[in-house]
């Protein structure tokens, strides 16, 4: 089952909960199936990792695990603050993400909604 996930790829956001409270990021990657981000800067874990050739180095590695995307909070560009988001169509029936607490438009989610109608392209048997 995947899950609605507010946020995107690149999107600032501010974390709500946990060890990281309180600190802000850029988004590395999202995971829709499980409803998971990876925030940058946030819930570091260290690995150690054993070298698997003679090339490859071991050590300890310290990364970005994943944490739940209800935990994390969208930064308005506009307001440069934690706000929530609601969707809307705007001009040229864009469906667009909007910061409700300064009404302004953060980004466009989905492009022209081609509305369904007849065409002949793609049809076959007029040869």
């Amino acid at each position: 089952m995947t899950h609605k996930i507010h946020v995107r790829v690149d999107d600032q956001v501010y974390v709500l909960t946990g060890k990281d409270t309180g600190k802000t990021g850029k988004i590395i990657a999202c995971f829709p199936k499980t409803g998971r981000v990876i925030v940058q800067g946030v819930n570091i874990a260290t690995r150690h990792v054993k070298p698997r050739s003679r090339t490859q180095q071991g050590g300890i590695i310290r990364q970005e695990m994943p944490i739940d995307a209800s935990n994390v909070m969208l930064v308005c560009p506009n307001c440069k603050r934690p706000s929530k988001t609601g969707y809307r169509f705007g001009d040229d029936n864009r469906k667009v993400r909007f910061c409700k607490a300064c009404n302004e438009t953060i980004s466009v989610v989905r492009k022209n909604v081609k509305k369904s109608g007849s065409s002949d392209e793609g049809k076959k048997g007029d040869a």
